[in-house]
């Protein structure tokens, strides 16, 4: 199957929890990860704070997050381990070929993401329309940027 589009690597792994200050005791202050920035959205319900691994443009970040109304969806602790981010090198193509395929996405389309790059997000689960998902892992593709292509392409 020829492809028009490449996955680079593993750009962030999100962990949710009701906490992240306990979240960041373990991956902050035990593990030495470093804090890069905060990211909050209320349409998203998440209060996220990235952290990195690495530098440069083969650093990966793990994003630790948790719910800023517990009484709204979605629900960035459930579950923990909430989703994976994949580098894309051509996002556009990339959306376009996987729909064709039938695969489904969320909500939201391409729009800009927590660490400034242009995102979306394949749908765990697949429906009639879309029968094709990520099979209970939600995956975010990420648009790589010129430094991410050059070093993992």
């Amino acid at each position: 199957m020829t492809r028009p589009f490449k996955v680079l690597g593993i750009q962030q792994v999100a962990i949710g929890g009701e906490d992240k200050s306990k979240l960041a005791k373990f991956w902050v202050d035990i593990l030495g990860l470093s804090t890069v920035k905060t990211f909050k959205s209320e349409k998203e319900n998440v209060d996220e704070d990235v952290l990195k691994i690495g530098d440069g443009p083969t650093s990966v970040e793990v994003d630790i997050m948790q719910p800023l109304d517990f009484d709204k969806k979605p629900r960035v602790d459930k579950p923990q381990l909430n989703h994976v981010g994949l580098w894309i090198d051509d996002l556009e193509k990339c959306v376009e070929w996987l729909k064709e395929q039938g695969v489904r996405f969320t909500p939201g389309g391409i729009r800009p993401g927590a660490s400034g790059h242009n995102i979306t997000f394949v749908h765990p689960k697949g429906n009639e329309e879309f029968p094709l998902c990520s099979e209970g892992v939600l995956v975010e593709l990420v648009q790589a940027p010129q430094d991410v292509i050059d070093a993992l392409g």
